[in-house]
């Protein structure tokens, strides 16, 4: 049950143990203040219209404020419903001095700035400043958007139209935060155009340096009391230290990761390096535009950029289009990729030379400069060439090439996409850089989720991070998932890797669908299994006479789908990782979360590949040590989407046979909620047909 003791060398407490049992810590000063802020008669009662008291989340804002009296660390998972955002912001507002929050998305990022943050600090009346700071990709940038809007390289009318409405954008906003502006879509293209990378920005020589967003968002973070962040941008700009995280960490003395469980992916992504096809095709792009615009002429700048352009796309055309990852072993040695690699690194060197020749006639070709020898050093420092055909090797004989793409401190591997190709360095373990990190000055570490522990059992996460002898604390979630829900895994089902198996799936789901009433989410672990999916769906709905808003992840954005299922209230939304997590639909509106399989990582996966390699070398299994504790972390996060309100009623159904026929599956549905267990379709029929309490 939640709350159980999660084993050495790891101290686990429950709800019921007082904080100062969970941390170590004798009953300190804040308890007091704590029960009387969450209390019936409280501040928060009347700044929150539907708050009522919850021991779980008073209990977790007492140990976060013993963590941060006494500059410790807290692991905490926190069930649906405990409130975890209350709990932690509380005290960090009244006790954390100079406190930074990051969260798993910039929607979370905004959710906390824009309305959690702004709704305690009114009900504590906390006289504490907030800042928002996001990564420059985020903010217009006004010497890009004036470049835009002079050489007109748009080729599309909807291009045009965006570009419009960010000009009269500029001249209202205060932030140039690009998620004020609704009106153009995230995702659209012009929005390269019109923000900076680190790459290109042009610094303090700029002519808007003063006017700079980003450099304002970062003088803001820099003064205020809170600073909320997201997880890629700490990162990101820890591995950088380009600026943001970099100058702020020295002065925190708090820190929260909210949706921890997202940490290890993200800092081994930022950890590593990539270097992609791309980036030399936006210098090509930027090269031209500045050589004819600062030393037209001399040289002939289209027929310079021509060369590099054709390298990096011959480089692309290697492997096939799209989908392709495989690690340097995996390569074959006559593969072209090698010699195309070598062409690239040639004739970027070539480009070099050029700019070298012609740096001096405008601070931006420096830059451009700069940039050039930057990505040359990067394709340099990955293994050039092929990998050495392997003999066969005695027990104790190491093979270096292995040592250093797969067994060593990271793995080299590849990844094909429609126009790029990137070439990835991945670290094997974060655990010592993360270490590292947290090593600095003392201030203390939260770190939060609902996600974190394998039944009860919170190792594999924290080994992630190199963490041991740590306090982690589980609250259980305040609902009656008794009453509640139900777990319905379905009798039947063929094997998931058979032929087929989707569309067994959509036989077996739709007598439930019909009989919620819609009210689905349908989330899938591949893209692929989306499409099947949604186009069976379509032609069921349609044949059996469904009235069912269907609606389907790629069709539209992840905001304008969430809007349209709410206000739907008898959708079906299909969906694949995106809608796995942080997706809150409260009430009637979501009865139903179908999952089509168990969100084992694919095997093809290199990095996950080396990582079991590692494991294996040293005794651990790497199925029952790594594959299968990532698939429960994500499994519970799905789960997570049915219930979250004390009135919700829902089915949770699990399609995967291999939960019920595999050893490990008991494993598997004991981490989830506690619900009712059925494999008997009749049972659910009837759950729905039964009158809400």
């Amino acid at each position: 049950m939640p709350g159980a003791g999660a084993g050495e060398p790891i101290p686990s407490a429950s709800a019921e143990q007082s904080p100062a049992q969970a941390s170590g810590q004798a009953p300190g000063k804040y308890d007091e203040e704590v029960d009387r802020i969450f209390g019936a008669g409280g501040p928060l009662a009347p700044a929150v219209g539907t708050f009522k008291p919850r021991q779980s989340q008073t209990e977790m804002a007492k140990a976060i404020a013993h963590a941060i009296g006494t500059q410790g660390t807290l692991i905490a998972e926190a069930g649906t419903g405990t409130g975890k955002t209350f709990a932690y912001l509380v005290p960090a507002l009244l006790w954390g001095g100079k406190t930074i929050v990051s969260t798993g998305t910039k929607n979370l990022q905004d959710q906390l700035f824009s309305r959690d943050i702004p709704t305690v600090r009114a009900a504590l009346r906390a006289p504490v400043s907030v800042a928002l700071l996001k990564g420059r990709a985020n903010y217009v940038c006004h010497y890009h958007l004036e470049r835009t809007l002079q050489n007109g390289r748009l080729t599309s009318r909807d291009d045009v139209g965006h570009l419009r409405e960010i000009s009269r954008f500029m001249k209202m906003t205060n932030s140039g935060d690009k998620a004020e502006l609704a009106k153009v879509p995230e995702t659209a293209s012009v929005w390269n155009l019109v923000t900076s990378t680190r790459e290109n920005c042009v610094g303090q020589e700029c002519q808007y340096y003063q006017d700079c967003f980003v450099m304002k968002a970062r003088r803001e973070a820099q003064q205020a009391d809170v600073v909320v962040v997201n997880h890629h941008l700490f990162f990101a700009d820890v591995a950088l230290k380009e600026g943001g995280m970099a100058e702020l960490l020295p002065a925190a003395n708090t820190i929260v990761f909210d949706e921890a469980h997202q940490l290890p992916e993200v800092a081994t992504l930022f950890f590593g390096t990539t270097v992609s096809t791309s980036q030399v095709l936006e210098l090509c792009r930027d090269v031209l535009a500045e050589g004819l615009a600062h030393a037209r002429g001399s040289p002939d700048w289209a027929k310079v950029v021509t060369v590099v352009e054709k390298a990096a796309r011959d480089l692309r055309l290697t492997f096939p289009e799209g989908g392709t990852r495989l690690s340097l072993p995996q390569i074959p040695p006559s593969s072209d990729f090698f010699p195309a690699l070598e062409k690239l690194k040639e004739e970027l060197e070539g480009l070099v030379d050029v700019l070298e020749e012609n740096a001096e006639r405008a601070e931006t070709l420096e830059q451009c400069r700069v940039r050039a020898v930057e990505l040359l050093e990067q394709f340099k420092a990955w293994k050039a060439e092929p990998p050495k055909k392997r003999e066969p090797k005695k027990a104790k004989d190491a093979d270096p090439g292995e040592e250093e793409a797969g067994s060593g401190d990271a793995v080299l591997w590849v990844e094909a996409f429609a126009s790029a190709l990137q070439l990835h360095k991945t670290p094997l373990s974060i655990a010592p850089i993360f270490a590292g990190q947290r090593a600095g000055s003392p201030r203390s570490w939260i770190f939060t989720s609902a996600t974190l522990a394998v039944k009860n059992d919170f190792k594999h996460f924290t080994a992630q991070l190199g963490m041991t002898g740590e306090p982690a604390v589980t609250w259980p979630s305040p609902f009656d998932y008794q009453e509640q829900g139900i777990l319905y895994v379905p009798t039947g089902l063929p094997e998931p890797n058979t032929m087929g198996y989707t569309d067994a799936v959509v036989d077996a789901a739709l007598p439930v669908i019909e009989a919620a009433g819609g009210r689905t989410f349908f989330l899938c672990t591949t893209i692929r299994a989306v499409n099947r999916v949604a186009e069976r769906l379509r032609a069921e709905f349609a044949a059996r006479g469904l009235a069912f808003p269907l609606f389907v992840q790629g069709e539209r954005g992840r905001t304008e789908l969430l809007d349209s299922f709410r206000n739907a209230g008898n959708a079906v939304l299909v969906g694949s990782q995106s809608f796995w997590e942080g997706v809150d639909v409260r009430g009637e509106a979501l009865s139903l979360v179908i999952i089509d399989k168990l969100p084992f990582a694919p095997p093809d996966d290199p990095v996950l590949a080396a990582r079991i390699e590692i494991m294996e070398k040293k005794g651990m299994n790497g199925f029952v040590h790594h594959t299968l504790p990532e698939a429960i972390i994500n499994l519970k996060q799905g789960a997570g989407r049915l219930i979250r309100d004390v009135d919700d009623r829902g089915v949770l159904m699990l399609c995967d046979p291999r939960v019920i026929s595999k050893p490990y599956g008991r494993r598997i549905w004991q981490s989830l909620p506690p619900f009712r267990r059925t494999r008997v379709q009749a049972d659910v029929i009837d759950f729905f047909r039964q009158p809400k309490p």
